[in-house]
């Protein structure tokens, strides 16, 4: 049975706060929230007579407080309950886009509410308990409500409430254990650091602190609609704060919820959307009947198309459309627009790609909720795709078109995975980007920095194909795959197996840098502990592969090196990189939420919020900005470490012949980079059933551009053609 219980119409609008502060009344919130300096005095008698003629009524008249320029005649068939102060309303009228709406207050029932001025108020049927700023317009909404217990999304507790009631995010794991609180400006990074150490009870405790101590417990905070904002045709709007300019049409259901918005980075809600719970950033647009329930969408990030988010963060410049996400973590840049892809239970590490028919998640077969699947970045799963969890892939790993039966552990990147049914094998073709679609890759790279749409660009994601992260993962793989090619030769030629993995690495190496390519592709390379089963897991193109990531990372730290000196004149820029203190082996880096930070200071942050030397999350953030503002020159340094290691030659002893001979060997890897650019794209316009859906090739340079007018292969044309100019200037310069 439904509890209805009858108070008077005396107490409509007030008791809002009922354990008041000493010395305190029900409004001194609301008078600290509301900070439009209008200054208020009451009606006139000649007012309330117009008021009164306009059929509106109040229970007590001296509680409507209104500014110098109050308009009565500008208020019509309404209700007033509670303390209600309007401010200026001007006989005008307000447009946005196709709407006009004329400035004042009709047919509408208010109650408690602080107005700003020259709103436009129309056809509210319950008005709330709500601070409006400025020209802000209001039209068709049945319910716009504040509760004394508001929370708008965060996921505190007010006085006197029950811990059962505290709303957490149940990201990365179906089983509630990686579970963190929302609150607003919480970034992906701040998601991951909680979701992880989950065994340090210390740390997991100080979190929790962190976020309570960017709010209090007091009852009696309003709701607030920033000025300029337009809300029309909505339902019900109930304990949501909204900034300025932010505009809602047609919404369901929104509750709980922050949306945060700004003249610079403007937030749309659109048509049939049910947001509950959630945390909304600057910069979105979210439309199209979504379903999004204990969620946070960070800036400059789009719901659209039907999508459903629930328990899940998402990052900045990411889109969901049409598809489900469920229990995840996703990092910066991410993609999926497809209505049958799943994702769930996840961390996904940035600039993925899911593809239709994907299905990340449910193991619903067996003993327990799903576990875990953490993705590096640049992860695309390929059409209909089925993982198990738990799995792990490292960076820019791709999956062929099929069912993945087992759980999988991929440490090599730039991989091509594959299963095989017929011959019951797991095929890992690594470096595949590099050697059959560096087209993709490069441009990739530049896309996601175009879409950063961040007005201040801090921190810094990283978008480059070649970081910390993915080239420390090229070091491993040269590692395993030149120890898995020297078990293959052993094996071949029925040889005793090598205990020892530096004598087994060390024939490797000798292996892939003296056969002949022939020789190395004819044997069976089989490597363990990639998938959760007894079948053979195979390595294709090692060979290539090996020799592809020796270039790559070679570039890497050449480039590094070539910035390095590029404010040193002659022989200085040699004396410069000889002075370099370089250190490979303490160079391991994390992705914090789409941004790379040094491990020793992640560690050094974890340390400072146990002892409390860290009491926020803005200080935690401003760690962030001060590791973002060293980034590019560490990534230098370790780009440059990279190279040391590589070559195994020191730039301590350095000369300048061997810098020139440097400089020629990146200009001709260059050379050839640019050229795969070309070829792969080239492939589309060459391959007979691309071509056979066209007349002619007239009419396939109309519909998908020609081939010689691409901007992307231009734009990496002339950038060759920069280079080799610099180089040569380089190479005179350095004598």
């Amino acid at each position: 049975m439904n509890k209805i219980n009858k108070i008077s119409i005396n107490k409509l609008g007030y008791g809002f706060i009922k354990d008041l502060p000493k010395g305190k009344d029900e409004y001194y919130l609301r008078n600290k929230q509301n900070r439009s300096g209008i200054k208020y005095r009451n009606l006139t008698a000649f007012e309330i007579e117009i008021l009164v003629r306009n059929r509106n009524t109040s229970d007590e008249w001296s509680n409507i407080l209104v500014s110098e320029a109050f308009n009565p005649e500008l208020v019509k068939n309404c209700s007033f309950f509670g303390l209600n102060r309007i401010g200026n309303l001007e006989t005008s009228c307000l447009c946005f886009s196709d709407l006009i709406v004329p400035i004042g207050i009709y047919n509408s029932t208010i109650i408690s509410c602080d107005l700003g001025n020259n709103v436009s108020v129309h056809n509210v049927n319950y008005m709330s308990h709500y601070i409006l700023g400025n020209e802000v317009i209001i039209n068709n909404v049945n319910e716009l409500v504040t509760t004394n217990h508001a929370k708008f999304g965060n996921g505190i507790l007010k006085k006197g409430e029950p811990e059962s009631v505290r709303i957490w995010l149940e990201i990365c794991n179906e089983n509630t254990g990686r579970k963190v609180l929302p609150f607003n400006g919480m970034t992906a990074g701040d998601a991951y650091l909680w979701s992880r150490h989950r065994a340090d009870t210390g740390l997991q405790k100080k979190f929790i602190e962190l976020t309570e101590n960017q709010f209090d417990d007091k009852l009696g905070y309003y709701g607030k609609v920033g000025d300029r904002t337009v809300i029309k045709n909505c339902k019900i709007i109930k304990d949501v704060w909204i900034g300025e300019d932010a505009y809602l049409k047609g919404a369901n259901k929104i509750k709980n919820v922050t949306i945060n918005s700004h003249p610079d980075a403007t937030t749309q809600i659109g048509e049939g959307c049910e947001l509950v719970n959630g945390i909304i950033g600057y910069g979105c647009r979210i439309f199209y009947g979504i379903k999004a329930v204990r969620f946070v969408v960070s800036d400059y990030s789009q719901l659209k198309y039907g999508a459903r988010l629930i328990n899940s963060f998402l990052g900045p410049n990411a889109t969901i459309s049409c598809c489900e996400v469920l229990n995840s973590l996703i990092f910066p840049a991410h993609e999926q627009h497809h209505n049958n892809s799943f994702l769930c239970a996840a961390t996904v590490m940035g600039q993925s790609n899911v593809a239709a028919g994907a299905t990340l998640g449910s193991n619903h077969n067996s003993r327990g909720a799903d576990g875990e699947v953490i993705m590096g970045r640049g992860f695309w799963p390929g059409l209909c795709v089925s993982i198990k969890h738990n799995s792990v892939f490292a960076s820019f790993a791709l999956l062929n078109k099929g069912d993945y039966n087992y759980e999988l552990n991929i440490p090599i990147p730039f991989s091509l995975i594959s299963n095989d049914p017929l011959k019951d094998e797991l095929i890992i073709m690594p470096g595949y980007w590099f050697l059959y679609n560096f087209y993709a890759l490069a441009r990739n790279a530049w896309k996601y920095v175009d879409r950063d749409k961040r007005k201040y660009k801090t921190p810094i994601f990283e978008y480059d194909y070649l970081a910390p992260d993915s080239v420390n993962e090229l070091f491993k793989a040269r590692e395993i795959i030149a120890i898995a090619v020297a078990n293959a030769h052993l094996k071949k030629e029925k040889q005793p197996e090598l205990q020892d993995e530096s004598k087994l690495m060390a024939l490797g190496v000798k292996l892939l840098t003296t056969k002949q390519k022939k020789e190395i592709d004819a044997l069976e390379v089989v490597v363990k502990g990639f998938e959760n089963s007894k079948r053979k897991v195979k390595l294709i193109k090692s060979y290539d592969a090996y020799h592809i990531f020796e270039k790559i990372i070679f570039t890497y730290g050449i480039e590094a090196a070539i910035r390095f000196s590029d404010n040193k004149k002659g022989k200085n820029k040699i004396n410069a990189l000889q002075e370099l203190k370089l250190d490979f082996d303490n160079l391991t880096w994390i992705n914090i939420g789409g941004q790379l930070i040094p491990e020793k200071k992640v560690k050094g942050l974890i340390q400072k919020i146990k002892s409390s030397e860290i009491e926020n999350w803005n200080q935690v953030h401003k760690f962030y900005e001060t590791e973002s503002d060293k980034y590019n020159s560490r990534k230098d340094l370790h780009a440059m470490s990279c190279l040391e290691k590589l070559t195994q030659k020191s730039f301590s002893k350095i000369s300048t012949n061997q810098f020139i001979n440097w400089l020629d060997t990146y200009l001709e890897i260059k050379k050839d980079i640019t050229l795969r650019i070309q070829n792969t794209r080239a492939k589309d316009y060459a391959n007979p059933f691309r071509k056979m859906v066209y007349e002619n090739e007239a009419e396939m340079n109309t519909v998908i551009g020609n081939l010689a007018d691409n901007s992307f292969i231009k734009e990496q044309k002339n950038v060759l053609k920069q280079l080799e100019t610099k180089i040569a200037g380089l190479k005179k310069e350095l004598g």
